[in-house]
């Protein structure tokens, strides 16, 4: 049946563009329309529009565009011939106008905008800007939140936000993992193919801890070099960003090796996340893929005790849900996860695999 998806911003990587090519999927015959495309060659030419946003500076600039999103997306194109609307979002997609009412609105929610309900975990809710509109847009998202047919969410702990920011029940779909695509190599190493990359793996200590992750002051890397530097194990930071200056500086401060990957392979992370004794994960998140896919790994997980990220672990088997996030209680976690038995990460396919995702995504969408 022909839809429309509507999402943010389409980037090159995140758990969000996961989702939306999941859903694409799912919806083969949708059209897509983002505020603008970074990763134009994601889908078929001609399927994804976007905003007029594309055209300008903003797209550079995503705090700065806020008091533009909520008019950007009530100007949306939705047609006559639209049966149905998909908003994945997780700033203002779900505020997307749909004139005819008997046209369906679903939402997935990755999590109502941190920006305006919960600043204080992301530094874009800082901006002087942001502030200054947060309280008139508070109440406007609130609105447009009620218009939707139904919301999904992509965790329970996401569900609880929703209730509290938008006063809306929601079901849980956990977004779709590649994990058993993980599980089916035993060993990642041979497939990476890169010199470069295989380079990487031969000069790794044979026992190491594993942060992976955009590098951004919200998801706490830092967190993870000082744990590892507690417990005297060399770390392996992965992932790219603008926090990566801040992270050097903190690992040359570090007692331990710390090695930086930047912008690996799938191949060559998972192969890291194979090799790894512990992933540590500090951030309060959403969801968290990340997790989910070490432990299809076989590897263990060390967080810290609130966010999504807890519901994808089994406390004792294939990780540690630690006191804090302090750097002393993620140290304690991960000398108890270096003491657990190896785990079947069967246990994860049935919670998080792309079929259980489709199957409910399409159960979700009912026209």
């Amino acid at each position: 049946m022909s839809g429309l998806i509507v999402t943010e911003w389409i980037e090159r990587s995140g758990g969000a563009e996961r989702v939306l090519d999941a859903m694409g999927e799912v919806f083969p015959d949708s059209e897509i329309f983002c505020l603008w495309n970074d990763a134009p060659e994601r889908f078929a030419k001609g399927r994804v529009s976007q905003s007029w946003l594309s055209r300008t500076p903003f797209r550079k600039h995503k705090a700065a565009s806020l008091p533009l999103l909520d008019a950007t997306w009530r100007r949306v194109a939705v047609r006559d011939d639209h049966e149905w609307v998909l908003a994945s979002s997780y700033v203002f997609a779900h505020h997307v106008r749909v004139p005819d009412p008997s046209v369906p609105k679903f939402v997935y929610a990755h999590s109502p905008a941190r920006y305006l309900w919960d600043p204080e975990s992301d530094e874009r809710g800082r901006h002087a800007l942001v502030r200054a509109v947060s309280p008139l847009f508070r109440g406007i998202d609130r609105r447009r939140a009620q218009e939707a047919t139904t919301i999904a969410a992509n965790s329970r702990f996401v569900r609880d936000r929703i209730a509290k920011a938008w006063n809306r029940d929601a079901v849980v779909i956990h977004p779709p993992v590649a994990v058993e695509a993980i599980r089916a190599q035993s060993d990642w190493r041979t497939q990476v193919v890169d010199a470069d990359e295989r380079r990487i793996l031969e000069r790794l200590p044979q026992t190491f801890v594993m942060g992976a992750s955009r590098f951004t002051p919200y998801k706490a890397l830092d967190l993870v070099i000082d744990a590892a530097d507690r417990v005297g194990l060399p770390a392996v930071i992965v992932g790219r960003g603008p926090d990566e200056l801040r992270l050097r500086a903190r690992a040359a401060e570090a007692r331990v090796p710390v090695e930086f990957v930047i912008g690996p392979s799938d191949a060559l992370m998972y192969a890291l996340m194979q090799q790894s004794s512990v992933l540590v994960f500090p951030p309060i998140e959403d969801f968290g893929i990340v997790p989910v896919e070490a432990q299809a790994a076989g590897t263990p997980v060390v967080t810290g005790p609130v966010g999504g990220q807890i519901e994808t672990i089994v406390p004792g088997v294939s990780g540690v849900i630690a006191a804090s996030a302090d750097p002393n209680d993620l140290a304690a976690g991960i000398e108890a996860a270096l003491r657990l038995e190896p785990f079947d990460s069967r246990i994860l396919s049935e919670r998080f695999g792309a079929d259980r995702f489709a199957r409910e995504l399409q159960e979700f969408v009912q026209v």
